[in-house]
Parts: structure tokens; sequence; C-alpha cells
């Protein structure tokens, strides 16, 4: 089961989530595999051969051939002369000597690249293999002295300095969330005030008061002022001096909330600014440490003094209860990117508090709420990896309802003589399972209020003629506050979004986001995708904005869950419009997900080829089109498929020439939207931009980025179980002998009256209970409703979930599970009419019937049962089938409960029901020529499937019966009027012209 992350004052650093500080792309974080002889060898071959290609082709051409040019201007008897060998000889000297020119510049671009770490450089003009060559050469070469790391983009690519960026004060920016936080101001203020403190010497440190002496031989360290890319970080000191990065955790509990002599505070591991002192560990090593009383070498007096201070607070310091925020809130550099988790503040108004009622994820309540009973069994035991991801859990809910229902249209149009295949297949053992923690775990709310937030969010901005700002990441907090994350700064927000900590962070209340319409916009940041939580808020990177590689180190089943959940919950998502998909090298069975969305290839040769002709595509419109980037292109008029993201997800390792490859391919993805999204085995990807690596406890680590995630998964038993149900509903497949059987007969004879009996179809009404008391009785009819709808068992979590969408404590569920087992009673032989079956779920006794369940027992009588061999039997099941249908199902339900129903494709199947009876009831009565029986059969119908053009065109076929022509022009001109701007359907209009060939000079005449 997930760990679950909680938070509070007096919570450690390990609790609260506090991540790895680093921030900037430098060597010094990055670990570096040891070098192989392989890797010598390669390096002394590519030493040979640039050695042969730089110095020995000009060698050899100025010593066997000489010079090729001619001395002096030729004249124009040269044009008449014979070409001779020697003419063509010096000709292609010419030209040898211009390639080796044009391979020595691209030598020094790739090596002056490598060195400066400025990524993946720009393309020598006209260069093509002549620079890919020179680059596998450097980097063969660097191998054995530099990290592979030192040839790939920097971090400090990811965002742009900011210039004249109005900051807040130091308090409220470490207060205020953080995602990728740019703080250059005030970090550049410092470290310049401070700078010329840094290389003095000094021996004064033995000068220290009392207050310093008290502390022993406690050692400190001072914030270094950055240097170019790189800016210090706690995980960088905890490398250097304790030997393990990870250790950075102890440097911040002995440092959190201690007055730095600036008079700000570190609240946050990634917060951290020149100049501030840190106390190290007993245990810490190097040259950079100042120990006191005893040493403090080429240490200042000011800064001793500063020292001196400092460690007076140590002890005030550890008594006081101050915990982090999590993963940090920015980062000093403009250029560099940090994730933090976003401030928990509620929402504006009293009816917003935190309490077990809030609408965080109904997975978080049930696994708060566990009783040891649930623990204990399978019984109460579902799919933690589902019940924890609350967004992924509702898009794969939604498209499994899309596409049972798109089955059940399929197989009603495609019905010949009364309709197979009427109930899609019951799913069992780990599909039930999973599809039970679907309905617990699902939040459609969130989804609806994320997508109508982004969409309102794109109209506001088209609206003020503004595009779209890169967002780099999203969180979703606990309380229902968004928070985007942007590159860099975009200006003030639009109504009703306010800025967050700086002029980077944007952020949308609950409450405001629940005042936003429908937005008819393309969908502004469909490539938002959840990686995990922290202190329960959600994050979602947008892979893609992201500006290069994305790399995924841990084991292979570690890796594959997670590509596994991103490549779901892309597919199924509701805050994207389009999308394609690209799975490399996993992933064969996840197309029954979304068939439209998602695409296979074989390896990265494929991989290379298409993406390669996409994105010269991708630039050629964008400059067509005269757009800098997609974002531009998603608001406005100008929107189009050609803006839709791609996302490829890259399982098998690239070797290091096809990442390098890969990496100047992405080196300009971010604008065009596509994402890259790459499986390693180690954290030496060349070309990475972010990386990150899974745990085998769950845990997702991007120490580069400040992130240390509970991971939102999906294993391979979870993502075959999903499969399933997809598959299950696949509407290509062929309807089976099973699935044509309901799920529960009802004896319809006058010998099988039920104990209870609820009207379910129109009003809801119970006959054969006492009405409840109390306050519970709207629940206790609600679960009953729910369990007639599943005669197949209902797990207690979706129950619950069902009736609390908000969760609610387990005794709170119990108690009315206890109400309503005594209201329901029991059966005269003792037996209760709510049990319990092997696996735990709920279910009704054969004595609790409802009217769906008679109305789909008389149906399948009259079609496969005693009707198939009597005419008689047959015309009389199917009249007192249509008799029972007095509306929509549960007609009058209070507004705001049974909300379950969204997910339920009863909705889709009752009219198909009903449309089914009246076909079959219309086709007795006009096999005795009894057309007004049908006519009066086909319109009862209609009135609870009046979409459904199967009866339309068999009630035009019974009017035609009647021989009453002007009948017939009448039920034209109604269907004419029903059909609106959208005109009568192809088949309507063939079956008018054959049964009423005048009827278009009706039309005609009308308009």
């Amino acid at each position: 089961m997930p760990r679950r992350r909680t938070t509070s004052p007096s919570s450690s650093t390990g609790s609260t989530g506090s991540s790895p500080a680093p921030r900037s792309r430098t060597p010094q974080p990055v670990r570096v595999r040891r070098r192989s002889f392989g890797d010598f060898a390669k390096a002394f071959l590519a030493f040979v051969v640039l050695l042969v290609l730089l110095v020995g082709v000009p060698l050899a051409l100025a010593t066997q051939i000489g010079w090729p040019l001619p001395d002096g201007m030729p004249g124009l008897d040269w044009l008449q002369r014979e070409i001779t060998v020697d003419t063509f000889l010096r000709i292609l000297t010419v030209v040898v000597w211009f390639a080796w020119a044009q391979f020595t510049a691209c030598v020094l671009v790739e090596v002056k690249a490598a060195l400066s770490g400025v990524g993946v450089p720009g393309r020598v003009p006209g260069s093509g293999p002549s620079q890919l060559l020179a680059r596998q050469l450097v980097a063969a070469l660097l191998l054995v002295g530099a990290t592979a790391a030192s040839l790939t983009p920097g971090l400090s690519q990811l965002g742009q300095s900011l210039e004249g960026n109005q900051q807040p004060s130091v308090a409220a920016a470490q207060q205020t969330p953080g995602l990728f936080a740019q703080q250059q101001e005030q970090a550049a203020s410092t470290a310049n005030a401070l700078a010329g403190q840094a290389g003095q010497a000094g021996q004064a440190a033995a000068r220290a008061d009392g207050g310093s002496a008290a502390h022993g031989d406690t050692k400190y360290y001072r914030i270094q002022p950055p240097e170019g890319r790189h800016h210090d970080s706690l995980w960088e000191i905890a490398d250097r001096h304790l030997g393990d990065g990870r250790r950075y955790k102890e440097i911040f509990e002995l440092n959190k909330d201690r007055v730095q002599p600036d008079g700000s505070k570190l609240s946050e591991a990634s917060l951290i600014r020149p100049g501030w002192i840190m106390e190290m560990p007993g245990d810490a090593r190097g040259g950079e440490l100042v120990e006191l009383p005893d040493e403090a070498p080429n240490v200042s007096e000011q800064v001793q003094q500063q020292i001196s201070d400092y460690a007076q607070t140590g002890d005030q310091a550890q008594g006081s209860g101050g915990a982090g925020a999590g993963s940090g809130g920015g980062a000093e550099g403009g250029g560099d990117a940090q994730v933090s988790l976003p401030e928990q503040r509620p929402a504006p108004g009293p009816a917003n508090p935190v309490t077990p009622a809030t609408p965080a994820p109904a997975p978080d309540t049930g696994r708060q709420h566990a009783t040891p009973a649930e623990q204990s069994g399978r019984s109460f035991g579902l799919p933690e990896a589902l019940l924890a991801a609350p967004l992924l859990a509702a898009g794969l809910l939604g498209a499994l309802g899309r596409r049972r229902r798109q089955a059940l249209w399929q197989s009603a149009l495609g019905s010949v003589g009364g309709r197979r295949g009427m109930e899609p297949p019951t799913p069992t053992g780990d599909a039930q399972d999973a599809q039970d923690a679907l309905l617990v775990g699902a939040d459609p709310e969130g989804v609806r209020l994320l997508d109508r937030s982004l969409r309102g969010l794109a109209a506001a901005l088209a609206a003020e003629s503004r595009s779209l700002p890169v967002v780099y990441a999203a969180w979703m907090s606990s309380n229902g506050d968004l928070h985007l994350q942007l590159a860099q700064p975009a200006g003030k927000p639009p109504t009703p979004w306010q800025l967050g900590q700086d002029q980077t962070f944007w952020m949308l209340a609950r409450a405001d986001a629940e005042e936003y319409e429908d937005a008819d916009t393309a969908a502004p940041y469909p490539g938002l995708v959840s990686l995990g939580t922290m202190d329960d808020s959600r994050l979602l990177l947008n892979l893609e904005a992201v500006p290069g590689l994305v790399s995924l180190s841990g084991t292979e089943a570690d890796r594959a869950a997670v590509f596994a959940s991103v490549a779901a919950e892309l597919a199924t998502n509701g805050w994207s419009d389009r999308m394609t998909i690209t799975l490399v090298g996993f992933g064969d069975d996840l197309t029954p997900l979304a068939p439209n969305r998602i695409r296979h290839l074989d390896g990265f040769e494929d991989l290379f080829e298409t993406m390669s002709a996409e994105t010269r595509q991708r630039r050629g419109a964008l400059g067509a089109a005269g757009h800098d980037s997609v974002l531009t292109g998603r608001t406005g008029p100008a929107q189009h498929t050609r803006w839709a993201p791609h996302l490829v997800l890259l399982a098998a390792q690239p070797s290091d020439e096809d990442a390098l490859r890969l990496a100047e391919l992405a080196a300009d993805a971010g604008r065009l939207g596509i994402g890259y999204l790459v499986g390693t085995e180690g954290t030496d990807l060349p070309g990475a931009a972010w990386e990150m690596e899974i745990t085998g406890e769950g845990r997702l680590l991007a120490p580069l980025l400040g992130l240390e995630l509970e991971a939102q998964l999906l294993p391979v038993a979870q993502q075959r179980a999903v499969v399933e149900l997809f598959t299950d509903a696949d509407p290509e497949r062929g309807p089976g002998g099973p699935a044509n059987t309901p799920p529960f007969l009802v004896d319809v004879s006058e010998q099988g009256r039920p104990a209870v009996y609820a009207r379910l179809v129109g009003s809801y009404e119970i006959i054969g209970l006492d009405a409840p008391d109390g306050d519970r009785s709207a629940q206790l009819h609600e679960a009953l409703a729910l369990l007639l709808l599943h005669r197949e068992g209902v797990h207690p979590r979706v129950l619950a979930s069902a009736l609390w969408p908000r969760g609610v404590p387990e005794d709170v569920r119990d108690a009315l599970l206890e109400r309503l087992r005594a209201w329901l009673g029991t059966d005269p032989d003792g037996t209760p009419r709510l049990g319990t079956d092997a696996g735990g779920r709920l279910t009704l006794a054969k004595s609790v019937v409802s009217d769906l369940d008679v109305l789909r027992s008389l149906y399948y009588e009259a079609t496969q049962g005693r009707g198939v061999d009597s005419r008689q039997v047959r015309g009389r099941l199917l009249t007192d089938a249509l008799v029972l249908v007095r509306g929509p199902l549960l007609a009058d339900r209070p507004e705001g409960r049974y909300r379950w129903l969204t997910h339920e494709i009863i909705d889709a199947q009752l009219p198909l029901l009903v449309a089914d009876t009246g076909l079959a009831l219309s086709e007795f009565h006009l096999e005795r020529n009894r057309a007004e029986k049908a006519i009066e059969a086909l319109n009862a119908a209609l009135r609870t499937a009046p979409a459904d053009e199967r009866l339309w065109h068999e009630l035009l076929r019974a009017t035609h019966a009647t021989d009453d022509t002007g009948r017939l022009h009448t039920l034209a001109a109604d269907l004419i009027g029903r059909s609106g701007a959208r005109g009568l359907p192809p088949r309507t209009e063939a079956l008018l012209d054959e049964l009423l060939p005048t009827w278009r000079d009706g039309v005609a005449a009308a308009g």
C-alpha cells in the first residue's frame, strides 16, 4: 500500500516531503558511472580518428598534392583547355579541403559546446553527417573525463532570468507555493553584497564571543555565490561534505527557521541564498567548512561575526516546531527549475474548511478510515494504485462508459429481428476489483474543474488578445486550489486568477473555479499528466512544455508502472481535445484504452524517422501560420489539429548515439508541442533536461527539480485488469451467448410475486416496505437503488463513495448498512434480504425486485424464452413489458443525489431496451395487419426513447400501412421539424423517398 504523507508543525523533514535541493544541472550532483576499459578504448580510437582527420588529412594534401588553386587570376583560355587527370585531381583536392574545413568547424563547435555545457549546439550550415560524426568522436573522447550530463542541455535552459521582476518579501516568498521558482533579483543582490568577502583570508575565529565558543567544534558552511550556471544547494553541500547528497535533510533540520544574516529564515530545503550560514553535522569534512572556535581559515572578520551570531540561534531553532513545506519553493537563478509544494491555504469563505467532507479524492478517505476487517481480507481490499489516482480513475471510468455505450448503439443499429448483446459482460475477478477501484477512486468533479479552469483561462486570454503562457507544471491542492507554474513572467493573470508567489505563479481558488462555465475553446495544456502526490497535493507535469528529454530511471518493473500510468491518463483524460501518444518498447496491450490516440512503434529507428518528419512538418506549419509556438495557435481563430500535442514514451533505453540524436531532435520540442519521456537504467542519459527516478518503495525522486513524490503507478496486474474491462466492452467484438442473458431473471408468473418491489422506471416507489424514519431515509432509498441496478453485488467502498462522494468514516458507512439491513428485513425462512457474497460485496435476495428487473425478464422471455415457440405468449409478454415503462429512470430523484448514475450505462440501456420492446411488439402487430396497435406500441416506446431512429422508421412503415397519405405527410412534417437545421438522417430520407415520394414537395412548399 502506498504510504500516505501528512504534515504538522513538528514533523520532520522526512514526513513533510522536503526534497533534494539542487536545481542547476551541473556536473556535481550527477552520478558518474565508472569508466570501463571499453570507454578508454573508444576514447583512444576517437583521438586517433580525430588526429588523422584534423591533422593527417591537411598534411597529406599539402605534401602529396600541394596547393590546388592557381597562383594568379586565370584567363578566358583556361575554360577551353582540355580536362586532364591533373585538373580533375586539383578539383577533387579543393572539394576535400572544403570538406576538411567544414569538419574542423564541426569539431570546434562540438568541443566548445561539450566543454562549456551549453547543451546540444546549433547546426553548422550544410554539415549533416559531418557534424554527427564530429559529435560522436568528441563525445567518445570526452567520455573518460566528463559526465554525459555535460554534453546535454542544462537545467538553466528551462527558464529565463528575470529583469526587473518585482519580488515580494522573503517571508512571503517562503510561504507561497513555488514551482520552478525564480528569485534571481534577491539572490543576485545578496551575492553581490557578499562576493567580496568570499576570497578574503582571516584567522579571527578565536576572537569570537563566548556564545560561539560554547559550541565547541561545531562546523559551519557559508552558502557560496553562483558561478555561471551553478548555484549552491543543500544536496550538493551534503554530497561534498557528508559523502551522500540524500543527507541534505540533516542539514535542513539543523538550520530550519533560524535567522540568517540577511534577516530571513530557512523554511524550505530548496530555498537557500548566497551568504547564508549552515550548521553542519559533526562528521562533515572539507576545506570549505569553518570550525569554531579553533579554526576559521580564509574567513573575514565580518563573516566570522555572522557565523558567531548565527551559532547563538542553534538551540532556539532546534526547539522550535517549524517544518518545511515540502520540496522547496524556488531557485536562486532565473534559469533554474524547481518544483515545490503549494501552500495549503483555504479557499475564500467559510464553506471550504478542511474537514473530512472536503472534496479530497475519495481514495484518500478510504485509506484514512480503513477498518481491520478491510485491511486483513480481500473482501474489502481494492487495488490501491487505482484508488490513489483520482484523475486517472475518472478518465478511465469515463472512457469505459463511452466505450460501453458505443457498443450498445452499434449493436442496436446492426440488429435484425431483435437485438443481441443487450447486456455488457459482467466483470469478474481482478477486472471486477479494478472496476470497483475506479468507481471509488474517481474524482470526476476534479477533472471537470481542472478542464473548465484551463479552458476559461485560455478564453480570457484570447479575449484580451494575449497568448497562452508556457506552463511547466500544475498543483491541485487538497483544498481544491489550482496552482500553475509559468516558465517566465507573463503579466497579471485575467480575473479570477491571481498572482501567486511572484509573477511566475498563477493561482485559482476552488470557489472561483466553480463559477466557470463551459468555454468553447481548445484545451490549452493537454500535455499535463499526474506524476504523484505530496502532502495531499497532486502534481501534474506538462510533458509537452519540457525543453528537451525527460528521463526516468529505476527498475524495469517500476518504470513500466509509471509509463503505464502516464500513458493511460494521457489517453483518457478529460482536459485534452486531441492527442497522439506514441509508445516505444512497451504497452502493446494499452491500445484498447484509446485506439484513436495510442500508436506503437517497433524501435528507435522507426521513432526517429517518424518524429524527424513530424518535427519538420510542425516547424513549417508554425512558420506558415506566423506563430512562435503551438500555444499561440491554441488561442484565437487559428485552432487546428496540427496544434494537438504529441507525447512520446520510450521505455527502452537508447544507446548514447541514439540518445544524442533524440536530444537534438527534442531541443526545439517544447514550442512544437512534442514531449519525450525516456526510460533509462541509470541516471546519465545524454540530452536529458529533467531527470527522475522511481524507487522500489513507490517514491518518485527528481533531486534536480526538488521533487519527492508518492508516485502514481499502474502496475502490470492492474494494467491488465483495466485493459480487460475495455476489451470486453469493445464494440467490434461479436456478442456472445452469455451476454444476451440479463444478470438477474425474475419469475414472471403469478407465483413469482416478490416480497419487496421497487419502481425505478419513472417515479421512485417502493412496495412492501414501510417508509424509513429519520434523516437517513434519502440515503437508504439511494443505497437500495444502487443495489437494485447491480444485482451482481456492490463493494461496500463503492457504496460509500456513491453516497458520500467527498468521503465518510467507516463507522458512519457501517451504521447506514445496518439500518439498510434492518429496513429490508428477512425472508420467511430467516435469510436477510441484504447479504454478502464470498468476495465481500453486498447483494440483494431474489425476493427484492425492481420493475427494471421485470422489464428485462419479460423481454428476454418474449424473444429468447417461452415467446419464441408461442406467438400468443410473445405478444402478451411484450405488452406487459411496455406497460411497465412510466418514464425515465428515477424521474423524480432529488437534486444533488444519485450522481453515481453518471458512471452508469443504464441511461443508454433503458431507452434501447424500451425501443427493442416497442419494435418487437410493433412487428408482432404488423404480422396480423394491426397497424393502429403497432403505432400505439411505437408511440409508447418513443416517450422513453425519442432519439431512437429505428422507432421513427418503424412508425413510418406502420403509418404507411394504414394507407392514410395525409397522416403520413403529417408524420413526415413532424420528423422534419424535429431534425432542425441538421436535416433528416440519410436513412430516414431514403425511407421517405420509398414510402412518400412527394414529401420533398411539401418541404419546398413549407420553405
